[in-house]
């Protein structure tokens, strides 16, 4: 017997690898620079939270609905868009 993912991921969206290489490649260039300005200043322990939060942050770019969600949340159709939640987590 074999574990099934409850919800399974879709196939269309490639996971990044979580290295940093990886996820500095999968952001765009402003992202990128902040990206590894934190990671470098970063204390070991702080070092993989950070890499979550990017690594996060670029998959959403890869995220079909990333686009409509941010459309619903300008145009008050939603109430909270993609972006908001990853500033609300990193708090």
């Amino acid at each position: 017997m074999t574990a099934q993912p409850e919800h399974p991921a879709d196939p269309r969206i490639t996971a990044i690898p979580h290295t940093i290489n990886a996820i500095g490649d999968a952001l765009t260039g402003a992202e990128r620079a902040r990206f590894y300005t934190e990671v470098l200043a970063a204390e070991e322990s702080a070092v993989p939270a950070s890499m979550r939060r990017w690594w996060k942050v670029a998959m959403l770019h890869r995220a079909p609905v990333v686009v409509q969600s941010r459309a619903n949340a300008e145009a008050g159709r939603s109430l909270v868009s993609v972006d908001e939640l990853l500033v609300g987590e990193a708090q």
